[in-house]
């Protein structure tokens, strides 16, 4: 693909799991969005949102990778399922792209420990825990997508992970709340940081349209292509953290303890991204409660 592939408006997809879980997959324990390749009669189910997402717009699709991480498949008693899942969801993916040769497929490299949170375990086990994922990714994929990723140190180890594979990145950076990670760094830290060889842009990920607005300037001041994947959950900072309270879920659906809003519409999601995109972003997508009406209404603004 070529460097500057995010210097003009691109749509991304949008929120792959809750979109799962809304279609009817029923989940189990934590393993949300990873259930959905488990057994081969549920491929379909994630192959038809990515395509309905294209449909509506969406140049890029995610890998639907991110609870196929080794820690999440652990907790699950699954481990054994890694590579297997993994390669799963990118024939899935790549399917999709022999429909639509057009658009590009990210792979989706996930926290490699918890969502929302600073991963503070070593930095040799993290690196390996990223370098096994995007192992099996790469074959499949135009460039990697960090996503969600709520700390420098940890994109860092992830760019160095992939580092031989000499594709290009994205960096989907979370903050919860406020104008720092949940490690406490500022967004404007990152390329001072980081290895940049490769760096297509950066956006905001998994966060609301809120704290997006917080973080324009910041943002805008790396100098890289810049956007962001919207959320339509109520909060992603909350009391106990995110894993404790994924463990006391039922149902296995995070908007049990992240709440779902309803003011967010295609409608006005869509205006919101129009004065985004009057700052300067240029890559433009959803996330968690998203869905392809949403990616619909972005699209009309190319």
């Amino acid at each position: 693909m070529k460097k500057d592939f995010f210097q003009q408006i691109r749509i991304l997809d949008g929120g792959m799991g809750q979109e799962l879980l809304a279609r009817g997959l029923d989940s189990h324990g934590t393993l949300w969005s990873a259930k959905a390749l488990l057994e081969e009669k549920n491929h379909s189910l994630v192959e038809s949102v990515h395509e309905d997402f294209v449909k509506a717009g969406a140049e890029v699709i995610v890998t639907n990778t991110f609870a196929t991480r080794q820690n999440r498949l652990k907790e699950n008693n699954l481990e054994d399922k890694f590579k297997i899942l993994n390669k799963n969801a990118c024939k899935i993916a790549k399917k999709v792209k022999d429909k639509y040769p057009q658009i590009l497929i990210a792979g989706g490299l996930p926290p490699q420990n918890t969502t929302y949170s600073h991963d503070r375990r070593d930095e040799t086990e993290i690196f390996n825990n990223f370098k096994d994922q995007a192992k099996i990714l790469n074959p499949y994929v135009d460039f990697f997508y960090l996503d969600v990723l709520s700390s420098i140190r940890e994109i860092s180890i992830a760019i160095n992970s992939i580092e031989e594979f000499d594709k290009p990145f994205l960096i989907g950076a979370h903050i919860s709340e406020g104008v720092t990670f949940p490690s406490g760094e500022k967004l404007s830290e990152i390329t001072k940081r980081i290895k940049i060889k490769n760096l297509l842009g950066l956006i905001l990920a998994c966060v609301s349209p809120e704290n997006y607005k917080k973080n324009i300037n910041e943002i805008k001041s790396i100098g890289f292509p810049f956007g962001f994947k919207i959320n339509a959950f109520e909060k992603t900072k909350i009391k106990g953290g995110y894993k404790i309270n994924y463990g006391k879920s039922k149902s296995g659906n995070p908007n049990e303890f992240l709440g779902k809003r309803d003011d967010l519409t295609p409608t006005v999601l869509k205006d919101l991204a129009k004065k985004f995109i009057d700052d300067g972003a240029t890559i433009i997508g959803g996330c968690c409660e998203t869905n392809p009406s949403h990616i619909k209404a972005f699209s009309e603004l190319k």
